[in-house]
């Protein structure tokens, strides 16, 4: 243990140098220059800091306070020694985070108890300190074993409205990269960016509640069917809302947004601009994106140029100008995403939605 000795006599430096070495735990630190022993203070931690009171500037006074000003020394033991008995003395010393006293003449065994107490009380801190942080490591390791448990659960229920949805896995995580790609763009907080990409996957987790003769119908739909198929984004957001998890949450408004559009021609609720959640504004670029750019069954895959000139053209009508433009900018990085996730078979069904 560090214990530190500043004194500018330098009978009494040794001697207490002397006393704390015979401890056999103690690597003592020792100044006769009290500036020289406050910056050693200063730019390190000690364990124990045994200081003189009349000495030249600054005291020991002076040097408590400037030592127990720093933030990590507010509990580091201090050790006063000082020939004035006067009680105001003291009660200054104690004002500035002097933990106890010593008087002059040094008594030697006075000096090794007051030692002992003293380490002793260091040992206890640094002992809670080190339970403090066992506890923090353990519940940080028992939220990230909560929060995998979530994110497999969403993986799950991502895949179950695979099962009946004839988009494929690798719709879901093309869309959800390139949702994380606009949210980086955009300048969305490193948290809200991984929010993102953990529950865009769930953005049509309500198809699950939509008939098979709707869902899986080959070829185009009438109105009726149209207007069932729309209400996925609603059953969707039915199905997530009220979690505890707000992971599940932001899926939630994403299931129920992704199909609003920036002109308020949208559905289910008709919202119009900054209306639209933010997240909800993303994923409808990303789902449009990656439907336009692969082929389904009732289309061919269209050419990213011209998927990209449907983008613009519907920038400020369909789609926040702003998602666009920060999706576009990242498009390289789109491609790479594309060619990463590739569709394992062709679809065997029409999406059955617009």
């Amino acid at each position: 243990m560090q214990v530190v000795i500043v004194d500018d006599n330098p009978v009494n430096l040794k001697l207490m140098e002397n006393l704390v070495r015979k401890t056999g735990e103690c690597a003592p630190q020792v100044f006769q220059d009290s500036s020289q022993g406050l910056d050693w203070c200063l730019n390190n931690v000690p364990d124990l800091v045994i200081v003189d009171y009349m000495m030249p500037p600054p005291d020991g006074i002076e040097f408590i306070r400037r030592f127990r000003a720093h933030p990590l020394n507010a509990d580091i033991p201090v050790l006063m020694i000082t020939a004035d008995h006067e009680k105001e003395t003291r009660y200054t010393a104690l004002e500035s985070g002097a933990n106890d006293f010593l008087n002059k003449p040094i008594d030697v065994a006075e000096f090794r108890a007051r030692l002992r107490n003293m380490l002793a009380l260091r040992r206890s801190q640094k002992a809670l300190a080190d339970r403090a942080a066992w506890l923090a490591e353990k519940v940080a390791e028992a939220t990230e074993e909560i929060l995998e448990r979530e994110r497999e659960m969403i993986v799950r229920l991502s895949r179950a409205a695979e099962f009946r949805d004839p988009e494929t896995g690798a719709h879901i995580q093309r869309m959800a990269n390139y949702s994380l790609l606009t949210a980086q763009a955009m300048g969305l907080s490193r948290e809200e960016q991984e929010d993102l990409l953990r529950a865009a996957p769930m953005h049509d987790v309500g198809k699950i509640a939509i008939p098979d003769h709707i869902l899986l119908k080959p070829g185009r739909l009438d109105e009726a069917e149209l207007a069932v198929m729309r209400t996925h984004a609603a059953k969707g957001h039915e199905i997530l809302q009220g979690s505890k998890s707000a992971l599940l949450d932001i899926a939630a408004l994403i299931a129920l947004t992704h199909h609003e559009k920036w002109d308020g021609s949208g559905y289910p609720a008709g919202l119009r601009g900054t209306d639209i959640p933010v997240m909800g504004r993303i994923v409808a670029v990303a789902d449009v994106f990656d439907a336009l750019t692969t082929e389904r069954p009732y289309k061919k895959a269209w050419e990213v140029e011209r998927a990209v000139e449907f983008l613009r053209d519907g920038a400020g009508s369909h789609f926040d100008p702003a998602c666009v433009d920060a999706f576009l900018s990242r498009l390289d990085e789109a491609l790479r995403i594309r060619d990463r996730f590739q569709d394992a078979a062709p679809h065997a069904a029409h999406l059955g939605d617009d």
